[in-house]
């Protein structure tokens, strides 16, 4: 297993996020329509990727939300490798690096529709926060934070 700290420029995680956005619309095409423009790519200075065995497995990335608070953002695992602890391996590094970078606070949104990420989450000792943001008024949102 390898994690490769890089940007959204990383050929791997545009094609991680083209599957990710797939099953988004799977999952709940409205949400996901209505989230989606908050998701831009070029924004996104700091990418984990995690390969297993030479093939991509997962990503997630960590956005400034303010001076103090990260954003996490497209966090994805593929089918193949779900339920092996990747997904907790990402989001550790991308807390870390947000500690080195100088944050002391994570937060988060995800679907309703999605108990999994929910659940993941909870696990992970993130807490339900009052929706923020462009999340505020999307009743399918649900938003987490965690101090670092």
């Amino acid at each position: 297993m390898k994690l490769l700290r890089t940007n959204s420029d990383n050929p791997e995680f545009q094609k991680l996020v083209i599957d990710l956005e797939s099953y988004l619309t799977l999952t709940d095409e409205e949400a996901h329509k209505v989230c989606k423009p908050y998701n831009q790519l070029e924004t996104i200075k700091h990418v984990i990727i995690i390969n297993v065995d030479d093939e991509i497995a997962g990503c997630g990335a960590i956005r400034a939300y303010d001076s103090k608070t990260i954003e996490i953002k497209r966090m994805f695992v593929a089918e193949k490798f779900r339920n092996q602890g990747i997904a907790t391996k990402i989001l550790k590094e991308l807390e870390n690096w947000a500690k080195e970078l100088g944050f002391d606070k994570s937060i988060l949104e995800t679907g309703s529709m999605m108990p999994a990420a929910i659940a993941f989450y909870k696990r992970n000792d993130y807490l339900q926060i009052p929706n923020y943001g462009q999340y505020s008024a999307n009743s399918k949102s649900i938003c987490f934070g965690k101090n670092l």
